[in-house]
C-alpha cells in the first residue's frame, strides 16, 4: 500500500511512498482508515521540528473502521467505527505509566513518528488504545477527537476554569475553537482572538457563542489560552492574563521562544499545559461530543486524497481552513 512517508532526517524529506502492511500481533486490530486529521505536529514532524525515527508512515489524527482483529482482541470491535489513542507502546513500568500518564512515559512510541502512522489505507493499533465513535458524529468529523481529547488534558484534567470566568482563547485555529467549545461548555465567557486575516474562523468562533477580537484585548482575563503556537501570540497571552491568572499553553511552537518570566512572577501567574492525551482525556472528549456539548460537525473545511498531501499540509494553518483531512 501507499502510505504518506517520513523518508529521512532533515526537512524536504516526506514522500508518498509504498509501505509494506504491519504484521498484525496479538492485542492489535488493523483499522481501516477513513480519514486522518492533518495536525500542526505533522508540519514539525516534516522540518524535523518534533521528534521522529524515519522511515515512517505520517499520521495520528486517524478515524476508521475495525478491518481485522488479532488473536487474544474482543471479537465485537470487528467492523466498529473507532478512533484511537496516539501511543504506540509505552513501558507500562514507569511512574507515570502507573499512573495513568502514559502520554509522560520517556519510551512512549507514537503513531505517526516513531510508528507508523493513519497516511495510508490501514494502520495498526493495540486494542486497548480504541475508543468508539460516537453515533451521532460522521467518520471524517471523527478526526477532530484526538485534537479534542489533547484540549481536554490541557483545559480540564485538572480544570483550569470555573463558571462565570473570564476566558481568552489566542489563535482561532482548530485547537483554538476546539478549547473556545470546552470553555464554553465549562459556563465561561470566552473571546476568542486572531488577526483580521483570520475572518472567517473567528466567524466560525462567534456562531459558537464566544465574542471575537483582532486587536489588543480590552480586559485581563482569568483564564488565557494559547493555541497559535506563534510567538507573537504567546507574548499577548502573557500580556492578556490578569494578576493571580492562569496562563494555559496549548499550541505548539515547534522552535525555542523568548518568554517574559518577570511578567510570570510580577502577576503571579500559574501557568500549566499539557501533552497528548490520557484514557480519562479521551473518555472526556467522547463525553462532550455525545452529549451534544462540543459539535464537530463542519470544522473539517477541506478533505483531500493523499497524493495531494503537499496542497493539503500547505493549506494547515491558512485562513480559509480549519481542519484538513487526507483520505487515502
Amino acid at each position: 500500500m501507499i502510505g504518506l512517508t517520513k523518508t529521512g532526517p532533515g526537512p524536504g524529506t516526506v514522500q508518498v511512498t509504498e509501505r509494506e502492511p504491519r504484521p498484525l500481533e496479538p492485542g492489535q486490530v488493523r483499522i481501516q482508515v477513513h480519514a486522518t486529521g492533518v495536525c500542526g505536529t505533522d508540519l514539525h514532524i516534516a522540518s524535523d521540528e518534533y521528534g521522529n525515527e524515519p522511515p515512517v508512515t505520517m499520521g495520528h489524527e486517524i478515524s476508521g473502521a475495525v478491518l481485522e482483529c488479532g488473536a487474544g482482541v474482543d471479537p465485537s470491535w470487528a467492523g466498529q467505527r473507532v478512533v484511537c489513542e496516539t501511543y504506540f507502546s509505552t513501558c507500562e513500568r514507569c511512574s507515570q505509566c502507573r499512573d495513568g500518564r502514559r502520554n509522560l512515559c520517556r519510551a512512549r512510541r507514537s503513531l505517526g513518528s516513531f510508528e507508523d502512522g493513519g497516511f495510508a489505507a490501514t494502520v495498526v493499533v493495540p486494542e486497548q488504545n480504541l475508543h468508539r465513535i460516537p453515533d451521532t458524529v460522521m467518520s471524517l468529523d471523527a478526526v477532530l477527537l484526538e485534537p479534542l481529547a489533547c484540549v481536554a488534558q490541557c483545559l480540564l484534567d485538572p480544570a483550569r476554569m470555573s463558571p462565570g470566568d473570564s476566558v481568552l482563547v489566542v489563535g482561532p485555529g482548530t485547537m483554538g475553537l476546539l478549547s473556545a467549545q470546552v470553555a464554553l461548555a465549562a459556563g465561561a465567557n470566552v473571546t476568542c482572538a486572531g488577526l483580521a486575516s483570520d475572518s472567517v474562523r473567528l466567524g466560525r468562533a462567534e456562531a459558537l457563542g464566544a465574542a471575537v477580537t483582532t486587536g489588543p484585548a480590552a480586559e485581563e482575563f482569568d483564564v488565557v489560552v494559547e493555541c497559535s503556537g506563534a510567538a507573537g501570540g504567546i507574548a499577548t497571552a502573557f500580556r492578556s492574563a490578569r494578576r493571580g491568572g492562569t496562563y494555559v499553553q496549548v499550541g505548539i511552537h515547534g522552535a525555542r521562544v523568548e518568554v517574559d518570566f518577570d511578567t510570570i512572577l510580577y502577576k503571579e501567574l500559574e501557568v500549566s499545559s499539557g501533552f497528548a492525551s490520557t484514557a480519562a482525556s479521551w473518555r472526556r472528549a467522547t463525553a462532550l461530543v455525545g452529549s451534544g456539548a462540543v459539535d464537530l460537525a463542519g470544522m473539517v473545511t477541506h478533505a483531500l486524497p493523499l497524493e495531494q498531501w503537499e496542497e493539503a499540509f500547505a493549506l494547515v494553518g491558512s485562513p480559509e481552513a480549519v481542519k484538513v483531512a487526507l483520505q487515502p
